[in-house]
């Protein structure tokens, strides 16, 4: 192989392209080419970059390349180009996703039918009838994983034998509703996992009222004994929890004896019935859950987590769970229970999951630390943790809750109400900050030729080492997504839950959490999606310049609510952070910054113009000043405060 240009990328005369530096990019080993193709969108790679020369038309099809092609959301993939793309490469690939691809047509998504070596396939959000994805799964035999909508008109009636015969293959199943309907659920007779989206509208665009009676004589569902894995999600709506209570009662007959995970998302109340009381007592008498999450109205049972046999659980979820600390300790930990494995726990919204058993307790009111420390010395293990929408203060004296949650080293996602990082450590000397120094004149600011001066970016502030926050986070080195929330926040557009009117005032302890503990953030060299949610002790933004700078890896960032109200005096640092995060992928952000006027699109950052052209749309909800909506906008972390970490 040449490590100097030679024998390389050549046109029709056989003249070698120049080399840049003294050696040529394909001068590089096929593992290294591998390597960097791997990042280039599987359209440009086979219909573009192959054409190029005879070595990269071969390393473009090579199978680890090809064996797994993803166009999700891929806004650049045109109909023709997707249709080009299988006829190239129908043959190698095995998994496939065009989730999210609604502009192709029905003909464009028929021709997924040709890659009969398909083993995993997601259609989600793609125009699919009964007819049409009969065509398709008849064409593949070896299909295991599938994952589709199902949209009003669906008939299963309308299946093939051959499709039928590949569903019966299906070993993964994920299917949203959007209509009450078992989907193709019936023909999948050797499920081990199956998710479950309910996106149900309680009316039709015409105003007809649906209902779940609408699903009898479907009811033909097998009892699952393969089942290993059930997950549900509820989008607001009563017709959604009726129609999840008709799956729960086939497997409240015969629960299978293999099931390790159960899991259901459901916003707002959602009450028992006989059918979920009937199954959770069969599952405390037959299965040992490894991942449990349920509604919040299950678990104030008087017995019901002493019930269920959790031998060595991975995932558990006691969302806006109304159980005292006290009680959850010993229903969970203080029951025999091996929770070593533990990876992942959410508490969001158990306002009293760390508090003692007081019958006149506030939910402001402080934590206790010995239920804390019972928690951290059980789950040493811990990867996941989430205790955001509940107020947990640190009592004055005691040990702070981040000086506990400093034991769990191994975390790598952790959610924290931004009064519970309020305070210092306990025993520490107080750190005086230095006086911050007089800016010079502008006349007296040096100027270099040809470069303009920058001025009123704040220099980023040195974090006190008395800060119990700071000290959490020099603990955590490699954490990779930080979530600090608001106890009293609420996202104006929630993705799965009730829309809240009235906003609340931030927490009294929220207002000392400001520009120093987010420049804590930047110890964080690994992080990888920050959200900030209702701050208001951020004044100048210079902590948003320490995170720009030495969080390198950012990919995302959710900001809501920071400062005061109709006061942006941050939007110079937010400009210069941006400068800064190469390698950012989204971006949201609250209306705030209605009062910082027009965005000038800078060169400096890659997508710079098109973030300019969002946050001036953003701005214009904004009327009149200063609206609900305007306040706190969606955010792709924030809002889903739905149950799920």
């Amino acid at each position: 192989m040449a490590s100097s240009g030679q024998d390389v990328c050549s046109d029709g005369d056989g003249d070698v392209s120049p080399t840049v530096g003294g050696t040529h990019l394909l001068g590089f080993s096929d593992e290294i080419l591998l390597h960097i193709l791997s990042h280039v969108p599987s359209t440009d790679l086979v219909l573009s970059v192959r054409l190029t020369c005879r070595k990269l038309a071969a390393l473009c099809l090579d199978k680890s390349l090809t064996h797994t092609v993803l166009l999700h959301k891929d806004y650049e993939a045109s109909e023709d180009k997707v249709k080009q793309l299988v006829k190239e490469i129908c043959r190698d690939v095995r998994q496939l996703d065009l989730t999210g691809c609604y502009w192709l047509s029905g003909a464009a998504v028929e021709r997924v039918g040709r890659c009969r070596g398909l083993v995993k396939v997601n259609l989600s959000g793609c125009p699919l009838t009964s007819l049409r994805l009969s065509k398709v799964l008849s064409a593949l035999q070896q299909l295991r994983s599938l994952a589709i909508d199902v949209n009003p008109g669906f008939d299963a009636g309308q299946l093939s034998g051959e499709c039928r015969a590949t569903l019966s293959r299906v070993r993964e199943l994920k299917q949203t509703l959007f209509t009450p309907s078992y989907g193709v659920v019936p023909c999948c007779s050797r499920l081990e996992k199956l998710l479950l989206y309910f996106e149900i509208l309680d009316r039709t665009r015409e105003g007809a009222v649906l209902s779940g009676q609408l699903m009898v004589g479907q009811s033909n569902v097998p009892h699952y004994q393969h089942l290993r894995v059930f997950y549900a999600r509820l989008a607001p709506g009563y017709i959604n929890q009726e129609v999840v209570r008709l799956y729960l009662a086939v497997l409240s007959d015969r629960t299978p004896e293999h099931l390790h995970a159960f899991l259901i998302a459901a916003p707002g109340s959602f009450a028992e019935s006989g059918a979920t009381r009937a199954l959770l007592e069969s599952m405390a008498r037959r299965v040992a859950l490894d991942a449990l999450q349920l509604p919040r109205l299950w678990l104030n049972g008087a017995a019901l987590l002493q019930q269920l046999r959790l031998c060595r659980p991975v995932h558990l979820s006691f969302s806006r769970c109304a159980l005292p600390g006290g009680h959850l300790l010993r229903r969970v930990l203080h029951a025999g229970r091996d929770l070593r494995a533990l990876a992942s726990l959410n508490l969001s919204g158990c306002a009293h999951c760390l508090g003692p058993d007081v019958p006149a307790r506030k939910a402001e009111d402080d934590i206790d630390c010995s239920v804390l420390e019972a928690l951290v010395a059980a789950c040493g293990g811990l990867r996941h943790l989430n205790l955001s929408a509940a107020h947990h203060h640190s009592a004055e004296g005691g040990r702070h809750l981040c000086q506990l949650l400093a034991c769990l080293r191994q975390l790598r996602s952790l959610a924290l109400p931004v009064c519970a990082v309020a305070g210092s450590v306990a025993g520490a000397v107080p750190h005086t900050p230095p006086a911050p120094p007089v800016p010079a004149a502008p006349a007296a600011l040096p100027r270099c030729p040809g470069k303009k001066v920058r001025v009123g970016a704040p220099a980023a502030p040195t974090p006190p080492p008395t800060s119990a926050f700071w000290a959490l986070l020099r603990g955590l080195p490699f954490l990779e997504r930080l979530e600090l929330i608001g106890s009293n926040f609420s996202s104006a557009m929630p993705r799965n839950e009730p829309a809240i009117r009235n906003s609340l005032p931030p927490c009294g302890r929220a207002q000392s959490v400001g520009d120093a503990e987010v420049a804590a953030v930047g110890q964080l060299a690994f992080l990888r999606h920050l959200t900030l949610a209702q701050l208001p002790g951020v004044l100048t933004g210079s902590g948003l310049l320490r995170v720009g700078l030495q969080c390198q890896q950012l990919q995302s960032l959710s900001l809501a609510n920071l400062g005061t109200m109709g006061k942006v005096a941050y939007m110079a640092a937010l400009a210069d952070m941006l400068r800064h995060c190469q390698r950012l992928q989204d971006l949201s952000a609250c209306a705030w910054c209605r009062a910082a006027g027009p965005c000038n699109p800078r060169p400096c950052w890659p997508s710079w113009g098109a973030v300019c052209a969002w946050w001036c749309v953003t701005c214009s909800l904004a009327s009149p000043w200063p609206p609900a909506a305007a306040c706190s906008i969606h955010s792709s972390a924030a809002s889903r405060r739905s149950g799920q970490h």
